[in-house]
């Protein structure tokens, strides 16, 4: 296939971009090269790839990236959480507008097939379980009881503690914060791009992904990077609340594998793929994998906190298995080990 690879000099993208290729796929890259994700920084693709320098909300710039193409897979957003309330223009613009313009052009070209990076963040904190009320959406965690150490969140009927339960891709979105309304509104875009114009759409929503090369500022596990950092200088990394806040922890090279496999597999009508290990891991767990790793300080748990992030969030990702055959292949402690002693720039890995 011919596939036009919006994104594709970001973190994930680059590691797209080497499995479409190894897989024979042609590939025509899209990217912005926006300043806030690349600070400046020049990007050459391998040889045999073409590079459009362009922004996905350019109709015009879509239209020339279009051509001749079979298929698309649009990693291109901006990221991080926009925890605040001047964040959100620039999410609805970059990232709800982009996927509109580029699925209009779509549209025009007569172009079918569609993977979307979504992500878990759509879930907000997902359905939980009460002993009384059974499954759930977990109710707002109040500043008090945080501040009382109390970091569990209650059910909203009756208060009581709840216990995590996996998400599967039919539980019902709560998006906390601008990046995560964002995801939801391309995906609602993606539907209506696919009823009306018979196209497939395969939304992947990815859990928390980590590497080599990864951004402090992604919204998935940003926080392997800022604990890596620490253990470098010789610090020990802080883990707020109490280090039970779980989270299903995806490798970089896992993510490409599932992404590829829907562009090349689902075909017809619209799709949702939780994109995660399956097996869920505690922050705790993780900071304690990177003090191993590089044999540093142990983890200090702080007890801190920031109101409305999200304390338990982890995917049922038996669908994507089942339906495209895809499976991770890098083990927790094994990707920990890589990422604690990996260079920060991906372009001492080889994939620029």
């Amino acid at each position: 296939m011919h596939v036009l690879l919006t994104g594709g000099a970001g973190f994930i993208g680059q590691h797209t971009l080497a499995v479409l290729l190894e897989r024979g796929h042609a590939v025509r890259v899209m990217d912005s090269l926006r300043a806030d994700v690349h600070h400046g920084k020049p990007w050459a693709p391998p040889a045999g790839v073409e590079l459009q320098i362009a922004d996905v909300r350019d109709a015009a710039a879509c239209d020339r990236a279009l051509t001749g193409v079979d298929a698309v897979i649009h990693l291109a957003a901006k990221v991080g959480l926009g925890v605040d309330v001047q964040d959100l223009p620039d999410y609805a613009s970059s990232n709800d507008v982009g996927a509109a313009m580029l699925f209009a052009a779509m549209a025009r070209a007569c172009i079918g097939r569609l993977t979307l990076a979504s992500s878990m963040v759509v879930y907000g904190e997902g359905l939980a379980l009460c002993p009384q009320h059974g499954l759930v959406p977990p109710a707002p965690r109040l500043e008090a009881s945080l501040a009382a150490g109390d970091f569990e969140p209650p059910c909203p009927h009756c208060g009581q503690r709840l216990t995590a339960q996996l998400v599967a891709e039919n539980t019902p979105f709560d998006p906390r914060n601008a990046y995560a309304s964002s995801k939801v509104a391309q995906e609602f875009y993606a539907q209506n791009w696919s009823r009306v114009t018979g196209g497939s759409a395969a939304m992947m929503r990815y859990h928390n992904v980590y590497g080599p090369g990864m951004p402090r500022d992604t919204p998935y596990a940003g926080v392997a990077a800022i604990f890596t950092s620490a253990l470098r200088r010789g610090e020990a990394p802080r883990v707020f609340e109490d280090g039970g806040q779980r989270r299903d922890f995806i490798h970089v090279r896992d993510i490409p594998a599932a992404t590829v496999d829907a562009c090349e597999q689902h075909r017809a009508g619209v799709a949702a793929f939780n994109v995660g290990s399956g097996t869920p891991r505690t922050v705790g767990q993780m900071a304690q994998a990177l003090a191993t790793a590089l044999a540093g300080p142990a983890p200090v748990v702080t007890g801190g906190y920031r109101l409305g992030d999200v304390r338990h969030i982890t995917a049922d990702s038996r669908h994507l298995r089942e339906a495209l055959g895809w499976a991770p292949r890098i083990a927790f402690e094994d990707g920990m080990r890589e990422l604690a002693h990996a260079p920060a720039d991906l372009r001492s890995l080889g994939l620029s």
